[in-house]
C-alpha cells in the first residue's frame, strides 16, 4: 500500500506473515494471523482465535491500542454499502455487553463484502 493510498483512506489486504511477525508480542501461543487488512494506519487482524482491531494514535502512530475481540463475543454484525453520493461503506460489529457497535468505514478500494465474508467465516462456526 502506498503512502497516497493511506492518506486517501484506501484499505488494502496485508500479508498475514508480516503481521504475524509485527504483532508477535500480542499473540497468544499457538495463535496465527490468517487475514489482515489495513486502513490508513489502523488494522483489522483476523487470527485463528480472535479479531484484533489496531488503532494507531497520535502524529507518529507510536501509541497503539489493540482491541481484542474473541469471535464468540460478537453477537451480530452488519454492512452498509456505499451509495451514489455516500462513497463510504460501513461495517458495524456488536459485542456482548455493549449496546453501541464498533463502526469502521471503507471506501470502494476494498470490498466491504470481502471483510464481512471473512468475519462471517469465524463468527458463524
Amino acid at each position: 500500500m502506498g503512502l497516497l493510498d493511506g492518506m486517501l483512506g484506501n484499505a488494502s489486504k496485508v500479508d498475514p506473515t508480516r503481521i504475524q511477525q509485527e504483532f508477535s508480542q500480542i499473540l497468544a501461543p499457538g495463535e496465527n494471523v490468517e487475514h489482515a487488512y489495513q486502513l490508513i494506519r489502523d488494522y483489522f487482524v483476523f487470527t485463528n482465535k480472535r479479531l484484533v482491531l489496531v488503532d494507531k494514535q497520535g502524529m507518529t502512530g507510536s501509541k497503539v491500542e489493540y482491541h481484542s475481540i474473541p469471535y464468540r463475543s460478537i453477537t451480530h454484525f452488519s454492512i452498509e454499502t456505499a451509495g451514489t453520493f455516500d462513497l463510504d461503506a460501513e461495517l458495524k460489529i456488536w459485542i456482548t455487553g455493549t449496546p453501541t457497535p464498533i463502526q469502521k468505514l471503507f471506501n470502494k478500494k476494498l470490498s466491504v463484502y470481502e471483510v464481512q465474508a471473512v468475519l462471517a467465516s469465524y463468527v458463524l462456526k
